[in-house]
């Protein structure tokens, strides 16, 4: 049965699910505003490398409470960019969890950097600071944090530690804009912060990407890192000045740039991002209140000092109380017509993080927590039938599968 909350959740407004259909375990919502921003800056004289760009840095690093924004094409260019910025480089070491995307890694092969993976803590899947403390050495530069699921890691430690040891912090909040920490947002809280717009998260611009720092070099290197390391900016310039058409190329970059056109969509997007977090945490409230009962999962969990902005809803299997594999279960839920998932496998478990030297049986809570998760789906234009679908379904493939 519907709870009372579902039933009231955003049903008045057109909604994109279908009750009969395959829910995924995320999607955008576009709406005629969003459409017809896009569309106006289609006919607008500037289609890339316009005004549009500026004012969405400004208007996210404004929604975060920050100083800058620098947009860039997807959230791995930003991640690679903010690795640049911090000054990367062959034989660094930046601590990271093996609990994420492939990109929170990624950015550090790219510069010539070694991946170091500490493991996360049980309840929040987020990275364990005392496990961060375990593994740091002279070669630390720097340690990247993610925002597991929407839910903020610990902030404050992991700052004290890198003031500490004189490191910086990235945090990759690819699943949490929109989320706050001790009641301040999340973008301004570490030394950069990188966010991800892709159709699953927050708001979308179809691709795209975002660093936030208060730092104005920081700022300025991203910035150059993003169109091939090229200024016009003539305080920079290495060699004289020989007119207006002048540019330098100082910095070894990218072409990472995003459109005018995503961002006017972004614009629109975030204006709708209060709305878009109530609805998922709405979402989660009604998982938390239909599963509750369920001995055979574990649900995540909200720390008193976060407000999760819940990108993803992953629920836990508790294997020694069912019959079934994962990967039973998985499948029985997909033929339900709900489109679960796994978020995610550990990254050291990849073949190419394995050539690199990496093995398994290394991280046991984040490796543990792998062989047992599965995320619903959470996207905010779910109806209550929709989150009602999910609850029953769910409940009867755990009665046919419990011991």
């Amino acid at each position: 049965m519907i709870s009372s909350l579902s039933k009231t959740r955003i049903t008045q407004e057109k909604t994109v699910s279908d009750s009969t259909g395959f829910l995924p375990y995320g999607r955008q919502w576009i709406d005629e505003e969003d459409i017809n921003a896009v569309i106006s800056a289609l006919r607008s004289d500037w289609i890339t490398q316009g005004p549009v760009i500026q004012r969405f840095e400004q208007a996210v690093a404004e929604q975060c409470g920050v100083t800058y924004g620098v947009a860039m094409a997807n959230g791995t260019a930003a991640l690679h960019a903010a690795c640049v910025a911090a000054g990367i480089g062959k034989g660094d070491q930046v601590i990271t969890t093996p609990l994420s995307f492939v990109a929170s890694a990624n950015c550090v092969l790219y510069c010539g950097g070694m991946p170091v993976f500490a493991d996360v803590r049980s309840d929040t899947l987020t990275i364990d600071v005392a496990e961060i403390e375990k593994r740091l050495t002279a070669k630390t530069k720097a340690i990247i944090v993610v925002d597991f699921s929407g839910h903020p890691c610990e902030l404050d430690e992991v700052r004290t530690l890198g003031k500490k040891h004189n490191l910086i912090i990235i945090e990759d909040a690819a699943h949490s804009l929109g989320a706050f920490y001790k009641g301040k947002p999340v973008g301004g809280l570490s030394d950069m912060t990188t966010l991800s717009f892709h159709p699953v998260k927050h708001i979308t611009t179809g691709e795209g990407g975002m660093i936030l720092t208060n730092n104005f070099e920081y700022a300025e290197r991203l910035k150059r890192f993003r169109t091939h390391g090229i200024t016009r900016q003539r305080e920079y310039f290495q060699e004289v000045d020989q007119g207006p058409w002048y540019y330098e190329m100082i910095d070894l970059g990218y072409n990472s740039r995003i459109t005018d056109f995503q961002c006017a969509l972004g614009l629109s997007q975030l204006e709708k991002l209060k709305k878009f977090v109530e609805g998922r945490r709405e979402i989660a409230h009604c998982y938390q209140e239909g599963l509750g009962e369920l001995q055979e999962i574990q649900l995540p969990i909200e720390l008193p000092t976060v407000r999760s902005s819940y990108h993803l809803f992953p629920i836990r299997l508790q294997m020694n109380q069912l019959k079934k594999t994962r990967r039973e279960i998985f499948q029985e839920l997909q033929d339900c017509g709900l489109g679960v998932n796994v978020h995610y496998i550990p990254i050291p478990w990849h073949p190419f993080y394995q050539k690199l030297g990496y093995q398994k049986n290394q991280w046991p809570v984040a490796e543990a927590a792998y062989e047992e998760l599965i995320s619903l789906p959470i996207w905010p234009a779910m109806s209550g039938n929709d989150v009602d679908r999910v609850i029953q379904s769910l409940k009867k493939v755990v009665a046919n599968s419990k011991k």
